[in-house]
């Protein structure tokens, strides 16, 4: 089941303060930005770039990723590996809230989400 109208409202919120703060300057956001998506209980980091031998395309890499699971009542949270697969994050593969993800992201705390 998606998530509703009004909590989507409501995370983009938390999601665009995240983005305030982790966003490169905006001269350079040219050559890397970042951006997000929310699709059914899912909201997906990503990190665009112009494709390297088409630099008018830009391509899209994940960056990380949580999906709220309603009767749990949490949001597991995932990282992208080199094989392109979404892993938990185990250092805390759970979260309660949608700004406890964003939280977790920012601090990355172990570099699995910018390195």
């Amino acid at each position: 089941m998606a998530i509703s109208e009004f909590e989507v409202k409501k995370y983009e919120k938390a999601i665009e303060k995240f983005m305030e703060r982790r966003r490169p300057p905006t001269y350079i956001r040219n050559e890397v930005d970042l951006g997000y998506r929310i699709d059914n209980q899912s909201v997906e980091i990503f990190e665009i770039r112009p494709q390297r031998n088409n630099p008018l395309e830009k391509i899209e890499t994940p960056i990380a990723k949580a999906t709220y699971v309603k009767t749990q009542k949490l949001w597991k949270v995932y990282w992208q590996r080199a094989n392109m697969k979404w892993h938990s994050y185990e250092p805390q593969p759970t979260v309660k809230t949608l700004d406890a993800f964003l939280n977790t992201v920012d601090e990355d705390q172990y570099a699995c989400f910018f390195g």
